[in-house]
């Protein structure tokens, strides 16, 4: 039987360009693009002794894709310290990074065009596997100077406090 949305009006998909993400309680400014979250559950084939012309299949381990943010360049310090907290330059003998927080829970959160949240993603124990605060310089280009951060992770689960919002209803102001 198929299941009916709270909001019986909506027919159409989220968009992908209304979002933010959260970390340490606080939204961080800028993020441009977010990867997709992505999970993938090896296959483990057996066979019974008495079949041997059949295979079986069951799963096994799940993993979760890292996932990437980007972000113009700013004065912004966020994604250089998270990353700093996993590597520093000079952390020679006796200058050691500690690892005791370098791990973040992150929200990622969809809005729909009203810009009322509509889906939400926890996303847990995340740690930079890879920074490039600068990219490719070029004179002759046009573009914004994007900086990225890739974030390990041990798995995502979406919202389910979050529930679906009642669309406002335009109005005719006159």
């Amino acid at each position: 039987m198929a299941q009916f949305s709270v909001n019986p009006q909506r027919f159409d998909p989220y968009k992908n360009f209304k979002f933010r993400v959260k970390w340490d309680g606080r939204y961080v400014a800028g993020i441009s693009k977010v990867s997709a979250l992505k999970r993938t559950t090896e296959v483990v084939e057996h066979r019974e002794g008495g079949d041997p012309s059949t295979g079986r299949k069951s799963p096994g381990r799940s993993k979760f894709e890292a996932i990437t943010l980007d972000r113009g360049v700013t004065h912004d310090t966020e994604f250089e310290k998270w990353a700093n907290k996993v590597w520093h330059f000079g952390a020679g003998l006796g200058a050691e990074v500690s690892l005791k927080d370098f791990r973040k829970d992150i929200i990622l959160e969809v809005y729909n065009e009203a810009g009322q949240l509509a889906l939400a993603y926890k996303i847990y124990r995340c740690w930079v596997s890879e920074y490039q605060s600068l990219p490719d310089l070029d004179a002759n280009a046009n573009a914004v100077a994007i900086q990225h951060i890739k974030l390990e992770n041990e798995g995502w689960e979406r919202d389910q406090a979050v529930a679906e919002p009642s669309e406002p209803t335009f109005t005719d102001p006159a």
